[in-house]
């Protein structure tokens, strides 16, 4: 069992923390990275990416982040794969991993990022990232002139559906009720784009495809009738699960019941100033875990660079040193 105590511990290694941990680093922080898989986050299975500034070709999200990486190796950044189990919150900040090993700091960054809800059909996982997306807005201008599905009843679903028109032929949004769950403005607006034809009370059953998606298989929940549907995406907007579970039900002794270590919404993203600061002194959040209103690559990074700054104010406060 390792312990260590560091100035800063930054949980998860996609865009945010990476970034995080460069401005850390650069400043002159002791600081640990923890990640559970290969670093880089949800964002290496976007297959291009035309809207980071930078790049005026292109380029793959497993590119990128693989060079967003060795710029944290290049800086000497300690980064463990490691998965942490739990957080406590005393004099200092805890974080108890699967390896057993129990990392002390005077500061935490949570940049954990949210994993798609996925519908678990067959061919979707196939499918990830050659013509299924989570992402109308990171993916849509690749499939400009063709048909796209959408699957979904909410905000999200009926936003993203709008975006697509930009740039799709048709856009056909599979719900599984008779009424969507979306604003009526936005509802207002789907019922009055020609480009977007709404396939009711019916859900997806499968994606098909010869190395990219050629279509789907819809079920009518009323007739009870599957049907093969010919499209080249398939977006899926069925929500987002924020990776918080380490934060969840934390025992508070004095009051004998378990309790969220740090403030999150009804969806359990956590809730933070524009400082990226929790409700906690010293911990902080940033990515697409924070509740904000929009999940891009370029706003990860955005935040990771403000946790890092916020958190180096917080260690000078509390240590009397100053970094760069």
């Amino acid at each position: 069992m390792e312990k260590k105590k560091y100035q800063l511990i930054i949980v998860g290694a996609g865009p945010a923390g990476l970034t995080a941990a460069i401005y850390a680093k650069r400043a002159g922080i002791d600081t640990l990275l923890l990640e559970k898989l290969s670093p880089g986050g949800q964002a290496q299975l976007t297959g291009k990416i035309e809207n980071y500034p930078g790049f005026p070709k292109p380029i793959s999200g497993q590119k990128l982040m693989e060079e967003t990486v060795k710029q944290v190796e290049n800086l000497k950044v300690e980064l463990k794969n490691e998965e942490v189990e739990r957080v406590e919150d005393d004099k200092e900040k805890k974080v108890y991993t699967d390896a057993g090993s129990i990392y002390q700091a005077l500061a935490l960054i949570v940049a954990t990022g949210a994993n798609p809800t996925n519908l678990g059909v067959p061919g979707e996982k196939e499918f990830t990232g050659k013509g299924v997306s989570y992402c109308a807005t990171c993916d849509a201008p690749f499939f400009r002139g063709e048909d796209v599905l959408v699957v979904g009843g909410g905000n999200t679903a009926i936003e993203e559906a709008l975006y697509l028109t930009n740039f799709a032929k048709k856009v056909y949004l599979v719900h599984r009720r008779d009424r969507l769950r979306a604003e009526k403005i936005l509802q207002d607006r789907v019922f009055a784009n020609p480009k977007i034809e709404i396939i009711w009370h019916s859900v997806l059953k499968e994606i098909y495809g010869k190395g990219n998606v050629r279509g789907a298989k819809i079920k009518d929940l009323k007739s009870e009738n599957i049907y093969e549907f010919p499209c080249r995406g398939v977006f899926i907007f069925v929500g987002l699960k924020p990776n918080t579970y380490f934060l969840k039900n934390r025992q508070d002794h004095l009051h004998s019941h378990s309790q969220d270590l740090v403030k999150m919404d009804e969806n359990g993203f956590i809730i933070t100033n524009e400082d990226m600061e929790t409700n906690v002194r010293g911990i902080f959040a940033c990515g697409d875990v924070r509740k904000n209103k929009l999940k891009q690559i370029v706003v990860a990074c955005g935040e990771g660079a403000q946790a890092a700054f916020a958190a180096r104010k917080y260690i000078e406060e509390l240590t009397g040193t100053s970094y760069q």
